[in-house]
């Protein structure tokens, strides 16, 4: 039996995490001081595209890539930058920023509504970038 189901989950998360509007959010697209992180799945970033200049975190490594004692560290998380977490719908950012916030990250929020709510918005989406 569950204790804690997920909408006991993101109500918790959503009572931490900052959702930043699809408006806002746009407008913070060309200020050098926030990195937009795209945590959804590769398949869906190859499928839909991706904010321009996002950096890609699938949400299964942030925990890793965040953590400068992981050897899976990227050092795109150890800037003083505001990150902009973004999955489709505002679902696992929300469960992110409230991890990245437990592990004490204090720049962190989500985009409300997610890529969905982007595109809708009619905001430009870029092609993913090839893996090097």
């Amino acid at each position: 039996m569950l204790r804690k189901g997920y909408k006991a989950l993101l109500a918790e998360a959503n009572a931490v995490a900052t959702a930043i509007p699809v408006a806002d959010a746009i407008g913070m697209q060309e200020d050098p001081n926030v990195v937009f992180v795209d945590i959804r799945d590769p398949r869906e970033l190859d499928r839909e595209g991706m904010i321009p200049n996002a950096f890609s975190a699938p949400r299964g490594m942030l925990e890793f890539w965040v953590d400068p004692e992981s050897p899976y560290y990227k050092p795109v998380f150890s800037a003083e930058k505001k990150l902009v977490l973004y999955c489709a719908s505002a679902w696992r950012s929300a469960l992110a920023v409230k991890t990245l916030k437990d592990m004490g990250l204090d720049n962190v929020a989500h985009l409300d509504g997610g890529f969905t709510a982007w595109k809708a918005a009619g905001a430009t989406v870029a092609r993913k970038e090839p893996s090097k």
